[in-house]
């Protein structure tokens, strides 16, 4: 009878486990840390400014905007980062990384940063559609010259909007198959059927034709590299995969250096 109670007991906990995941997993994805968006000028970056924009449901968004240093051709570089990320942490590597030839413009995604609204797959991608329409809409972007750009979670976004509005190319850092697949991977206790989410790199990449440029560390275990290559496999257009040799998940930028930067200014230009 002890052990028949010990087993129901465990049967019981599982499905608790199981009803909390399926009703939690957008907070596991999307942790959403709060933070003020800083004065790009107050933290010396002389050509930012700090934007706001509403998406399509009339959510306010906070954002950068960071005018190009070198009016070229017109090019622009939209940026969606991590899911642990947001402007006030960042900011430093979107200074460094911006493209002189190219604007720049990064938001928060929703519940993230200063944005207002609640973190959520389907914000993600209202914030990405929104953010894209302002980038296109200034005098000194070229529409046809739009890059985006987009580190883990971001990637999705980054895929999201290749597939859905005209870009001139596609830089992916760290990118997952999808949410099934990296759920699968981080949560081997739970079944799948449960995931909610679908991020689907995988999928959206196989749509996009334009050039695709792609970082992956070979030490990342939060993503596996095996994903990375996945989705390079499977892009349609011209693929290029720098393998960031030795870096974890949250060491690319520090690994990668001037050579990953030099990377995303060429690619851009």
């Amino acid at each position: 009878m002890l052990i028949v109670r010990i087993a129901v007991g465990l049967v019981l906990a599982y499905v608790a486990l199981l009803i909390l995941a399926w009703l939690f997993q957008e907070r596991l994805a999307f942790p959403a840390p709060r933070a003020p968006v800083p004065d790009p000028t107050r933290v010396g970056v002389a050509n930012g400014e700090k934007i706001e924009l509403l998406t399509k449901d009339g959510t306010r968004l906070a954002g950068w905007y960071l005018a190009p240093q070198t009016v070229e051709d017109g090019s622009a570089l939209l940026w969606f980062y991590g899911n642990g990320e947001n402007i006030a942490t960042i900011w430093p590597i979107v200074r460094e990384f911006q493209p002189p030839n190219a604007a720049l413009l990064v938001v928060d995604y929703p519940g993230y940063g200063g944005s207002g609204g609640r973190a959520t797959e389907a914000g993600m991608y209202g914030a990405a559609d929104a953010a894209y329409a302002a980038l296109a809409a200034r005098p000194e972007v070229d529409p046809r010259r739009i890059y985006v750009y987009g580190r883990s979670l971001g990637t999705a976004a980054a895929t999201y909007t290749a597939t859905h509005h005209p870009v001139a190319g596609l830089i992916l850092e760290s990118p997952f198959t999808n949410a099934t697949d990296m759920a699968r991977h981080a949560y081997r206790i739970f079944p799948s059927f449960i995931v909610r989410l679908s991020l689907d790199n995988l999928g959206r990449i196989k749509q996009v034709r334009c050039p695709v440029l792609l970082f992956h560390g070979t030490g990342d275990r939060l993503v596996p590299l095996e994903m990375g290559m996945q989705v390079a496999a499977a892009a349609r257009g011209p693929v290029e995969l720098v393998l960031l040799q030795g870096s974890g998940h949250n060491e690319s930028y520090a690994v990668g250096g001037n050579q990953y930067r030099n990377k995303v200014w060429a690619f851009v230009r």
